[in-house]
C-alpha cells in the first residue's frame, strides 16, 4: 500500500469561529490531529496534498452560489489554511512531496490534476482529512472509490457542522465504500 495524505478545505472560512461557512468547534478540535498526520506523512516520505476550495467574488454561475454564503474567496484571508495546519504547511512547502491544489467543486478529484498526480506516483490509497465530512470529504471519498483507490478516514481528522451528517458519512465510508475508518 502506498498512501497519500489529503488535507481538504482546512481553511479559515471553514474552521475559525468567525469563518464565512464555519464548522466551528468540531473543526477546530481537529487542528492538532491533522498537524500530527502531516508530520507523520512527511517523516514517512508520503505525498501530501492540500486541497483548497476556491471561489470568486460575485460568481453567480457556480452551483454553490444558491446553497451557501460566499466563502473561500480568492485573495481573502478566509481561504488561508488554519492554525497549526498552516504552520505545518509553511514548514514543508516547496518539498517535492507537497502539493497545494485549488478545487472548485466538492470533490478533490473534480477538475483537478489529483488523480493524475496520484497515479504517476504509484499511490493506491488516500487518507482523507479536513472538512466538511458530509460534503467535501464525502464527495472526495466517492470519487476515490470510483477511481479504485483504497480509502482511510481518521475520525479524529474530519468534522462537520452537521453532527448527524458526520455520523452517517462515517458509516457510509465503512459500509458502502469499504473505507477504513480509524479512531
Amino acid at each position: 500500500m502506498k498512501k497519500a495524505l489529503l488535507v481538504i478545505d482546512y481553511s479559515y472560512d471553514f474552521v475559525a469561529p468567525d469563518g464565512k461557512l464555519t464548522a466551528g468547534e468540531p473543526a477546530i478540535a481537529l487542528e492538532q490531529s491533522i498537524a500530527d498526520r502531516i508530520d507523520a506523512a512527511d517523516k514517512n516520505g508520503e505525498n501530501i496534498f492540500f486541497m483548497m476550495d476556491l471561489h470568486y467574488e460575485n460568481d453567480t454561475h457556480h452551483p454553490e452560489h444558491k446553497l451557501f454564503p460566499p466563502h473561500n474567496i480568492a485573495g481573502t484571508p478566509g481561504r488561508e489554511l488554519y492554525g497549526k495546519v498552516l504552520e505545518k504547511y509553511k514548514e514543508i512547502e516547496g518539498q517535492d512531496n507537497v502539493f497545494f491544489l485549488d478545487k472548485t467543486r466538492y470533490s478533490a478529484f473534480s477538475g483537478t490534476p489529483l488523480h493524475h498526480l496520484l497515479k504517476e506516483r504509484g499511490i493506491d490509497t488516500v487518507v482523507l482529512t479536513g472538512v466538511v465530512t458530509d460534503i467535501c470529504i464525502m464527495h472526495t471519498a466517492v470519487d476515490a472509490y470510483n477511481s479504485g483507490y483504497g480509502i482511510i478516514v481518521p475520525e479524529s481528522c474530519v468534522a462537520s457542522f452537521n453532527p448527524d451528517g458526520h455520523k452517517v458519512s462515517l458509516e457510509h465510508f465503512k459500509n458502502t465504500l469499504g473505507a477504513t475508518v480509524e479512531p
